[in-house]
């Protein structure tokens, strides 16, 4: 029984870190063509580039497209963790104490995400193990 479920987790655990690399940097890729482009549409239309919000505009999209390669994961993972734990101090943490209650958990739970991939890697599916596997 502990074979099996060792077996089990040696081949999924990477194909499922895969997965959660490809979600999470599709949605944060959503967020920032919705600040740069207004797609899907939002509800504070466009931001300006030069901003604040244009600058993190960019970072999510291009992030977030890098991130689904699973190209440069770990460094992109990292700057995206830093650039979501900014976003939760700057615009939720001084609405209130709580995630819950200043609506920073989605910003809270980015952070950590992208902290765990900066750590762990991209998985198995990546233009990472690619390159890594040719230069071998």
């Amino acid at each position: 029984m502990a074979t099996t479920t060792l077996t089990y987790s040696v081949t999924w655990m990477p194909r499922l870190l895969s997965i959660l690399r490809i979600v999470a940097g599709f949605m944060f890729m959503l967020h920032g063509t919705q600040k740069l482009f207004n797609f899907p549409a939002g509800e504070h239309g466009a931001a300006e580039i030069f901003s604040l919000m244009g600058l993190a505009g960019v970072l999510e999209a291009l992030g977030g497209l890098l991130l689904i390669l699973g190209l440069f994961t770990r460094p992109v993972a990292f700057i995206s963790s830093g650039l979501m734990a900014v976003a939760y101090f700057m615009a939720h943490a001084p609405q209130a104490p709580l995630p819950i209650q200043n609506q920073g958990e989605l910003a809270v739970l980015y952070c950590f995400v992208f902290l765990f991939l900066a750590v762990a890697g991209a998985g198995e599916w990546s233009l990472d193990a690619w390159r890594q596997r040719v230069a071998r």
